[in-house]
């Protein structure tokens, strides 16, 4: 299991694997028939560890979609726990995509479920070593989740402006004489730690859609991780990624979910889709690749 804190994680994984995050979306209707068998939902976990074993030493981070393991029962949440207790052990980063928010007891429970050990108290079943959080219901909301980051050396990902169609409906909307999305990331940078030299373990969903709004949120956001979500399937490009970028090795993480694994195919055999997996991880990593040093000399 990782023993490193969430800050440590990144820092060591981007350094050697760099920026992408592997998703992990089980769908059948996206993957191999392979997969497939008679006996229920026994292919979530051969999904799981099919991806596993293809992004192992090739990504430091894979990232988790609990509704997709939810949707399938007792056997896509067991499949979902093994998962990320075999991705941990491993040394990769585990982010769980759960969007949780509550009020204080509920969110208090969550925060247990999900960011602590079970030498603390948690089961240990789900524990993450990041988690994406809503702060709709205000910031009371968020407490019992900070105090668990805090406390455990765990990560959390907000939602600030994110990369749905819909996204501008409330985060674009003016609340007083701020963004909503602005009020978000003020909030977000209030739990930073004031050396802004060191990375902070509360970050911010931004899309990788909305480069223009991610340039305005990242000023707000100096030290703060950000995870990019819309690179490929929603429309996100190379250009918009960059444009999310800080002064920190680490601040920005690119998840990729079905562009890593969905098929057209899928009477694709086995060999040839590990094949495919690794080939599409060489291009992503390739693309988002980014020289930080190279960055601060010619800004200099």
């Amino acid at each position: 299991m990782n023993a490193r804190t969430w800050i440590e994680i990144v820092e060591d994984n981007v350094g050697r694997y760099g920026e992408l995050v592997a998703g992990i979306d089980p769908s059948l209707a996206d993957m191999p028939r392979f997969f497939e068998r008679d006996d229920a939902g026994g292919w979530v976990d051969r999904f799981v560890n099919f991806i596993l074993d293809a992004v192992e030493g090739r990504v430091g981070f894979v990232k988790f979609q609990s509704a997709y393991f939810e949707a399938c029962g007792l056997a896509g949440l067991a499949a979902l726990a093994s998962g990320m207790n075999r991705a941990r052990a491993a040394g990769m980063g585990v982010i769980l995509d759960a969007k949780r928010g509550d009020i204080g007891a509920t969110a208090a429970a969550y925060a247990r479920a999900y960011l602590t050990p079970a030498s603390e108290g948690g089961s240990g079943d789900f524990e993450a070593d990041c988690l994406t959080v809503n702060p709709l219901m205000g910031p009371d909301t968020l407490e019992p989740f900070i105090e668990c980051a805090n406390r455990f050396g765990k990560g959390l990902f907000v939602l600030c402006r994110t990369s749905n169609p819909g996204a501008s409906w409330l985060q674009d909307k003016m609340a007083g004489n701020r963004l909503i999305s602005d009020r978000v990331a003020d909030l977000i940078g209030s739990f930073a730690t004031a050396d802004l030299r060191s990375l902070s373990p509360i970050g911010a969903v931004v899309g990788a859609t909305v480069p223009n709004e991610g340039r305005r949120l990242r000023q707000l956001l100096p030290n703060s991780i950000i995870l990019a979500p819309g690179l490929g399937a929603q429309g996100g490009d190379i250009g918009s990624i960059h444009s999310l970028r800080g002064s920190h090795p680490g601040d920005l993480l690119v998840p990729v979910s079905r562009g890593l694994t969905r098929v057209e195919d899928r009477d694709i055999p086995a060999e040839l889709y590990r094949h495919m997996i690794i080939e599409r991880i060489g291009s992503f990593k390739a693309a988002i690749a980014y020289d930080y040093t190279d960055s601060q000399i010619k800004s200099a």
